[in-house]
C-alpha cells in the first residue's frame, strides 16, 4: 500500500514580486517605485498567498520571481530564496523566463518549499 501522503495534491503557483520583502517588514508594493498599473494584480496575488498560508491540506508552492522577469537565455544558474527579493553582484533583482522555468520544474520533481513560497533570481 503507498504511503497516504502519495495522493495529496500538489499545487504549485506562480506568484509575482510584490509581496516580497525589500527589508524586513517592508515589501516590493510598499516601495515609491513599484509601477500603480500593477498594484491591483499584486495585491491580489499578496492576498492569495495569505490564504495559502492557511491551508494545512494542500502540499501549496508559491514561487515569486525577482523584481525583473525577463527575456533571456537558458543558464541553469540561478539561487533560490524565501520571502526577501534576491539581487545580483550588481544589485540587480532579475530572473529570464527560461531559468524562472528550469527552477519550476526542479520544485516539481524534487519538492522543497512544501506549504510555502520561494523565489528565484541571479
Amino acid at each position: 500500500m503507498p504511503d497516504p501522503a502519495f495522493f495529496r495534491k500538489r499545487y504549485l503557483v506562480v506568484g509575482g514580486a510584490g509581496s516580497l520583502e525589500v527589508r524586513p517588514g517592508s515589501r516590493v508594493i510598499d516601495t515609491p517605485e513599484f509601477p500603480a498599473a500593477y498594484r491591483g494584480e499584486s495585491s491580489a496575488g499578496i492576498a492569495f498567498l495569505q490564504t495559502l498560508r492557511t491551508v494545512s491540506d494542500l502540499d501549496w508552492t508559491f514561487l515569486s520571481p525577482s523584481a525583473e522577469f525577463v527575456d533571456g537565455t537558458r543558464t541553469g544558474k540561478y539561487r533560490l530564496g524565501d520571502d526577501a527579493l534576491l539581487h545580483d553582484e550588481q544589485g540587480r533583482s532579475w530572473i529570464s523566463y527560461e531559468d524562472y522555468a528550469v527552477a519550476m520544474v526542479d520544485e516539481l520533481e524534487r519538492p522543497s518549499h512544501i506549504q510555502r513560497r520561494f523565489t528565484v533570481g541571479y
